[in-house]
């Protein structure tokens, strides 16, 4: 049997109720072992579970960066810690998202050659694995060469995650031909074009994200993430709109009884807590991100993920996307 995963219990708008129900369903649904973390007195109700305690938490409003360094004692970085020292093999928070790239990044390291590393979210696709965004917030400022590297470590995501032998690469612009975009956009155009590791398809639009015509879209981290909580409130709103619209009177209800077996299935499909959560990219570890909202659904699939990509040897797989000469 592999290493358990490290849960950061303390942290999300539903913590720790609803962490630790998504950590019994992962144990009892998908068979996983998870290590709680968490303050022994405030987490409840944790039987059947190995706890590590820490006295501390940091809160969804604290500095990333200063509450990593001060709280050396909390639950985000004592989970970190225990992939650092091989008592897990990734880690999950629904915690404050700074805080937990932080955590994983001073206390993991990154991989050699990773400039920065990078959040990568797997947006639906309907009909087909999902999509690759990235990066989905970590870096708001980056350079063309950086651009190169998420796109790099994102294939290797999803070669690991979803089995795709050679991803297709999208850039995100705001038009397909290569001369539109912003000065970042067109230098990271020309080298993604010329790098011959990269299966490179060009630039894709913001009509392009859901449906994708590719398995990676790659941009900077303030324009992931604004284009990935657009769609987010955006499928929000339209589903909501969907079920009043189903409850109006008889007629609608009929109506919507009949269009349910059809729609739910989609729905569901679009629904990020199906997903899993979003990956820290670049790191000598395994770091999930969840939602701040994620529900026990939400934590029981980012649980999988970590799962997953631990069993599909994701770090190693990023290590010689990065470095190819290190095979071996």
């Amino acid at each position: 049997m592999g290493l358990p995963i490290a849960l950061d219990v303390m942290g999300g708008d539903f913590a720790p109720s609803e962490i630790i129900a998504g950590a019994r369903r992962a144990k009892e649904e998908l068979g996983l072992e998870v290590i709680l973390v968490g303050v022994p007195d405030r987490m409840g109700d944790t039987t059947g579970f190995e706890v590590f305690a820490c006295s501390e938490v940091i809160d969804m409003d604290d500095d990333p960066g200063v509450s990593v360094r001060k709280k050396k004692d909390s639950s985000l970085v004592r989970a970190a810690e225990l992939v650092r020292d091989g008592k897990a093999c990734a880690m999950v928070s629904a915690g404050n998202t700074g805080a937990t790239m932080a955590s994983a990044l001073l206390r993991m390291g990154r991989l050699p050659g990773v400039v920065r590393p990078c959040i990568v979210t797997p947006v639906p696709n309907p009909g087909k694995n999902p999509t690759a965004l990235v990066d989905a917030g970590a870096n708001a400022e980056c350079t063309p060469e950086m651009l190169v590297q998420f796109a790099k470590l994102a294939c290797a995501y999803m070669n690991a995650h979803f089995q795709v032998a050679t991803p297709s690469v999208g850039l995100l612009s705001i038009g397909e031909e290569s001369s539109k975009g912003t000065p970042l956009v067109k230098e990271t155009h020309e080298l993604l074009r010329s790098d011959s590791t990269i299966n490179f398809f060009g630039n894709v639009e913001g009509r392009d994200i859901i449906p994708s015509p590719v398995d990676v879209i790659v941009t900077d981290g303030f324009t992931g993430n604004v284009a990935l909580k657009t769609m987010e409130g955006s499928l929000k709103y339209i589903f909501g709109e969907f079920v009043k619209a189903m409850g109006v009177d008889e007629n609608t209800k009929k109506a919507g009884e009949t269009l349910a077996p059809y729609l739910l299935p989609v729905m569901a499909s679009l629904t990020p807590e199906n997903h899993g959560g979003a990956m820290l990219l670049g790191l000598e570890g395994i770091c999930i991100i969840s939602h701040g909202s994620s529900n026990a659904t939400a934590i029981m699939n980012a649980l999988r993920v970590a799962d997953e990509m631990d069993k599909a040897g994701v770090v190693q797989q990023m290590r010689l996307a990065i470095r190819p000469d290190q095979e071996g």
